[in-house]
């Protein structure tokens, strides 16, 4: 059930610092590629700028791993199913359709993760969906269209549609699996310990993957290009392990147990708008017309999907069906349903 806790007034407490946080992680994941590209440039194999992304944060977060280390009793699949769909399955499915179709595609077939994720609510958890959020993903998707150019190239490579299409279905994952435990009060999983897990599975499966052994480290030490400015190489490394990937995930974890996964899932879409820009100013890439506005598409669909609240199920009547005691009054039997029903509200 949705969790929604109200203040006496009725305004919903949390939303606020929860958007803030879901906006953090749009940002921090959207600029990851700005600082990839120039490494990718100067040397370095996309999957191997993977793997120093992942097996990095998984580092930085170790300490994290040990203090947490009940989670392998309490809670191995939520564990093992965030760092295979979370971490590695997004990065790895996306990496390798935009080698077979262009990123444009790549990236707006990744980014139906949204749409994907009210199917999930509604259809196999059988939650109502808001009509809001419904409309915010409508128009956040038509906006990522206008954003990535899709129309630039539409290299229909069945396999790369596929593997892109994997990219969305593990974002899915990512954001159902964050929401998992945010129910359980006191005994809920830390959100740092999931993700610390998290990267330490993803970065094994995409050492077997990824072949580190066979990457160029020399490059690592000298500096990058960015936009006719060189940068030190783990500077930029850096941005990407500590900013693009700790930073990101905590703060998008945090932002699904705030919010809801569908509503935290339509905001994260304005990553492709933060890359956007971010490329605009840092190396140059110029924005077309069709794309301003299909960022200002992106924005009024993410507000709009904000705004909106989970909707609960109706309660089932509590007092309606009890019979009603000899010599109790109506008003007095009234007085009691309200009680009962405002007990039944509390959490």
């Amino acid at each position: 059930m949705w969790r929604v806790r109200t203040t006496s007034g009725g305004t919903t407490q949390g939303r606020g610092p929860g958007l803030a946080l879901a906006l953090v992680s749009a940002c921090a994941f959207g600029g990851s590629g700005v600082a990839a590209k120039p490494l990718i440039e100067a040397g370095l194999d996309p999957l191997h700028v993977v793997w120093l992304r992942v097996a990095g944060a998984a580092l930085v977060m170790l300490p994290l791993v040990w203090r947490h280390r009940s989670l392998v009793r309490t809670r191995p699949a939520l564990l093992l199913g965030f760092g295979l769909l979370a971490v590695a399955g997004v990065q790895a499915c996306y990496f390798a359709a935009i080698s077979r179709i262009p990123v444009g595609v790549a990236l707006l077939v990744e980014y139906l993760g949204p749409a994907l994720l009210l199917g999930w609510v509604r259809f196999v958890q059988r939650r109502p969906v808001s009509r809001a959020a419904a409309v915010g993903v409508i128009l956040a998707v038509g906006g990522l269209a206008c954003v990535v150019e899709v129309w630039s190239g539409l290299g229909f490579d069945a396999f790369g549609l596929l593997l892109a299409l994997g990219a969305a279905c593990c974002q899915v994952g990512y954001f159902v699996l964050s929401d998992q435990g945010s129910a359980d009060g006191d005994a809920r999983p830390d959100p740092l310990g999931v993700i610390a897990y998290g990267l330490l599975v993803g970065a094994i499966v995409l050492t077997a993957l990824t072949r580190p052994w066979t990457m160029d480290f020399s490059v690592l030490a000298g500096t990058a290009e960015m936009d006719g400015t060189e940068v030190a190489a783990p500077l930029l490394l850096s941005w990407v392990v500590l900013v693009a990937t700790v930073a990101a995930y905590g703060t998008g974890v945090l932002a699904v147990r705030s919010l809801s996964p569908q509503v935290a899932g339509v905001v994260a879409c304005l990553e492709a708008v933060v890359a956007t820009v971010f490329a605009w100013i840092l190396l140059g890439e110029h924005l077309s017309a069709p794309q301003v506005v299909g960022g200002l598409a992106v924005l009024a669909g993410a507000f709009i999907a904000q705004s909106a609240t989970p909707v609960k199920a109706a309660p089932e009547p509590v007092t309606g069906s009890l019979p009603r005691p000899e010599g109790v009054g109506q008003g007095q039997r009234d007085e009691e349903g309200q009680r009962v029903e405002q007990a039944g509200s509390v959490e």
